[in-house]
């Protein structure tokens, strides 16, 4: 067995090499100053009639913040509407998502447990949830407003999402209103 004694690390700087670089420096034409005049010249309203409704026939959304916009690059937020007895895909997806019920009544299943909801409240699904949502009212529409991190779980590469079960396929006549509900 060698009786040599280990050599004591030396910090690098310390050998007269400061050319290390462990982290990839940020090169180009990338300026602070020039990325905040771009997001200052943006709009800080965005307007909901000039959003368009999406997907349907039983669950319609309007994206009112995604990354693509350029506005922010970590939220992705956007109106749910949901027909009188109207259900969603059965789906799941990496990131965790927060509905605020702005009106209606329903349900949620999150990996087989059903669990209620209602204006007012605020649904959390959680990282990992295979979930599906229900409009439990025949008669009146549903709506929340939808927060998710997405944006930083794709920037992260993990775009893991699946449809368990796709969007029901059959119209039941609703379309949704174009302005939100202020009785």
């Amino acid at each position: 067995m060698s009786s040599q004694v280990p050599k004591a690390r030396v910090p690098y700087q310390q050998e007269g090499r400061s050319d290390r670089v462990f982290l990839r420096g940020l090169t180009g034409d990338y300026s602070l100053k020039e990325e905040l005049k771009r997001l200052r010249s943006l709009p800080r309203v965005i307007k909901a009639e000039e959003i368009p409704w999406v997907d349907g026939p039983q669950v319609f959304s309007k994206h009112m913040l995604v990354p693509e916009d350029g506005l922010g690059q970590t939220l992705h937020i956007h109106v749910e509407e949901y027909a009188p007895g109207a259900r969603s895909q059965m789906h799941g997806h990496v990131n965790e998502a927060m509905f605020y019920i702005l009106d209606g009544k329903g349900y949620d299943i999150h990996d087989g447990e059903k669990i209620e909801w209602e204006a007012g409240d605020v649904v959390i699904v959680p990282n990992h949830t295979v979930h599906q949502h229900f409009n439990a009212d025949p008669n009146k529409p549903a709506r929340a407003v939808v927060i998710k991190t997405k944006p930083m779980y794709i920037f992260m590469n993990m775009i893991f999402q699946k449809t368990v079960k796709p969007r029901p396929k059959e119209d039941l006549g609703y379309r949704p209103r174009e302005e939100p509900n202020t009785e």
